[in-house]
This record gives structure tokens, sequence and C-alpha cells, in this order.
């Protein structure tokens, strides 16, 4: 009989997980809207001027991605998190004061730079606590933070910004991170071991089976070869790829739609919100679908290719047909978010636990890289062409070459399993 770890996991540890990335995406992405809604023409900012400060979060982002997943992989996660949700939440509430375009690039680098350390040291957190055949699921209910957020996010922020405005949008979807950062202190603790709510049996089995699965895996030594593994080289280059298409889609969405079909913010807002539901549904659908089969590039690279062909048909199709481009968009953007769960359970089956944490920081960070060519280059287009047509083009070609890569990670064979304690994956 195979072991049966502490169904509990799940139900306490993955909603603390989900709000907390659900916070830093509303902070990160909210920012769409404020372009939508004027910001640029009441700060008097140029088109040019607004892609750069609306994609500077990511340069930010990519500077602080590996130093914080050592702290969080060698110190402690709950301390890290809890910081970066004070002071996110603290920069994200100060975009509603000000005054200038250089402040509001200040805020937005530095909000990237609290920020950068959480998605990698959520990961490290949830390969702490959850087996490789729980991992893309767990991976999933964290990375649901981010549709789910742009779900909710797209209608509320369609009604703050026409009801107040920009600025009391930030305000009010900034400060509940400062809140939440002590519900986090609270709840959360960095290892099964320190968990007072799980029985001493079911520490002792989740610790041998998570052993046992680190002793099938090729040792490496330190991060240097782990950052020079092919693996990791081109999976570095596949998420750049990938992110440029995800965050070109996410920033502009609210201003391409309510420029193209001449809507107002609430219909905007409505609009913008149904691609992060069918999003949703198929990420778990993925998610769950690569944990049965155990598999992973399988449930990667077809549904990036897939969005990569929606980008390509609304490129084709042109102005005229705005609402079948629409429903492209909505495509376009479940089939690029369906794949994170997967995704990010590669790495920790590929590398160790003393490398694996940094491996996740250097392409999640070449990923805010990607985020920032694609928010700023998309962006760019719009503002320049008048259409979206071409940003549709480079999306297209940039999910393409995520395809190809992906197709190109080989995984390393696995060491012979070693008996650790006297729980094991076979139960016996």
């Amino acid at each position: 009989m195979p072991v049966t770890l502490a169904p509990r996991r799940w139900w306490t540890i993955m909603p603390i997980v989900f709000i907390t990335y659900s916070l830093a995406y509303l902070d990160r992405a909210n920012f769409g809207f404020a372009a939508a809604a004027g910001i640029n023409r009441d700060l008097g900012i140029g088109p040019g001027l607004s892609s750069l400060i609306g994609a500077l979060f990511f340069l930010g982002y990519f500077f602080f991605q590996i130093p914080g997943a050592i702290y969080a992989e060698r110190r402690s996660v709950r301390k890290l998190v809890f910081v970066s949700l004070v002071l996110w939440g603290g920069c994200a509430a100060l975009t509603g004061i000000v005054s200038n375009p250089v402040s509001l690039m200040a805020l937005r680098f530095l909000l990237g730079v609290v920020e950068a350390a959480v998605m990698p040291a959520m990961l490290i957190f949830i390969s702490n606590w959850f087996t490789k055949a729980e991992r893309s699921r767990a991976n999933t209910f964290l990375i649901l933070g981010n549709p789910v957020t742009v779900l909710w996010m797209s209608v509320l922020s369609g009604y703050l910004v026409h009801a107040f405005g920009w600025r009391q949008m930030f305000v009010a979807e900034g400060l509940p991170a400062v809140i939440w950062a002590f519900c986090w202190w609270c709840a959360v603790k960095d290892q099964p071991s320190e968990a007072t709510w799980l029985t001493r049996a079911d520490k002792r089995a989740l610790d041998a089976v998570l052993a046992s699965e680190q002793a099938t895996i090729k040792p490496v030594r330190n991060y240097g070869e782990a950052f020079r593994s092919p693996a990791v080289v081109k999976l570095c280059a596949q998420y750049f790829c990938w992110s440029i298409g995800v965050y070109g889609f996410v920033l502009w969405l609210p201003s391409i739609l309510k420029n193209s079909a001449a809507l107002g913010m609430v219909a905007t807002g409505w609009l913008s919100a149904l691609p992060y539901l069918l999003a949703t549904l198929a990420m778990l659908a993925a998610s769950w679908a690569s944990d049965k089969r155990r598999a992973r590039k399988a449930f990667v690279w077809p549904f990036l290719l897939v969005g990569a062909c929606a980008f390509a048909a609304s490129y084709a199709l042109g102005a005229a047909h705005v609402w079948l481009s629409y429903a492209l968009l909505v495509i376009a953007g479940a089939a690029m978010y369906a794949p994170y769960g997967p995704f990010f359970a590669i790495v920790p089956e590929l590398l160790p636990r003393n490398v694996a944490g940094g491996a996740m920081a250097l392409i999640n960070g070449m990923g805010a890289l990607g985020s920032f060519v694609g928010s700023y280059v998309v962006g760019y287009l719009n503002g320049v062409t008048g259409s979206p047509a071409a940003s549709y083009a480079f999306m297209s070609v940039a999910l393409l070459a995520a395809v190809v890569l992906t197709l190109a990670v080989r995984a390393e064979p696995e060491q012979p399993s070693i008996f650790v304690g006297r729980a094991h994956l076979s139960g016996k």
C-alpha cells in the first residue's frame, strides 16, 4: 500500500500560499488599469515613457531573484515573505499619491525589488512540504493566484477607477498586503518538522518520502554547476520567451480592449476578466493530468503552441474583426497560463534541494527579463502604431520560440534510489 501523507497539508497550507501570491499579483498587474484610466494624461507621460514605466517593475524583479532565493533556501521563507508583504503593500499604496513620472518610475522599480523573492521562495516552500507526485498541483494552487487575481481584479479595478479614480485604486489594493503579512507570520512554518498541527507519524512519513526522492536525483555540488547545466540554460531561455507573451498580454489587455472597442472602464474590466476564468480551469486540468501521468513537458509546449497560433490568427484578422480577435485573445490567455504547474515541477525533479531553489530563481529571473521586454515592446508597439496587430505578431513569435526550447530540454538519468528511514515510497 502507498504511504498516505497528511491530507491536512492541502487545506492548511495552500489557501495561505494562494492568498499571498494573489496579493503580490494584484499589486503588480493593476498598473494596466491605471494606464487605461488616464494616469499618463494626469502625469504628463508620453506613450514611450508609459511603456518603460509599466515594464520597470520587471527590471527590479530580475535583480533580486537569486539573493532572495538563497536566503529562503538557507534561512527562512517565513521571514522573507513577511518583510516582502509589508514592503510591497506600502510601495503599491504609495503609487496612489505620486505627482510626477520620476516618483512613479522609482516606485514601480522598488515594487519589483521587494516582490522579487516571493515566487522562488514560495516554490521552495512548496518543495519542502509536497512530494513529486503532488508538486504540479501544489504549484498550480500557488500560481492560480495569478489568473484568479486578475479575474476579480479586472472587475474590481474597473469599478474602483470608475467610481474613485486610479489613485484610490492603488491605495485600496495595496494596503491588504500589509495586513496579510501578520496573518502569514502567525500561520506559516518553514518545515513540516516545525508544524504543531501534524502528528509525529505524519512528519516522519513525509520526511522519509521527500528524502527518498532526493536520493534519486543526480548530485550537483554548487549553484555554478547547476546554472551551467544544459537543462537550466534552456529553461531560462524558454521562460524568457514565454514571459514576453504573458506579460505583454496581462499589462496591456485593458488598454487594447478599451481602445479597440471604445469601451467604458466597467465593461473593459469585465471583458478583461474572461481570459483568466478560462485560464483558471485550464491550469487545474493541466496540473491534475500532469501529476496523474507524471509527465511535465507534454503539458507545457502544446498549450504554448495554441497561444502562439491564437496571437497569429489575431494578427491575420486585423482591426476589422474586433470581437473575433477578442475570442482569440481569450484562448491565448488561457493557453499561456495552463502550463505553469507542470513547468515549475520540472526543476525540483532535475536538481537536488541544495541548488534547486537558486535554479528556479534564475529561471524566474530570466522570466522577469522577458516580462520587461514583453511589457515594454507591446506597450511601445501599441502606442506607435495605434493598433495591437504588431504586438500580436511579436508575442506569437516569442511563444513559438518557447515551444522549441521546451522540446529541447532533456532530463538527467535518475540515480539509484537509496532507502531512507523506515518509510519508503512503496510504503513498506
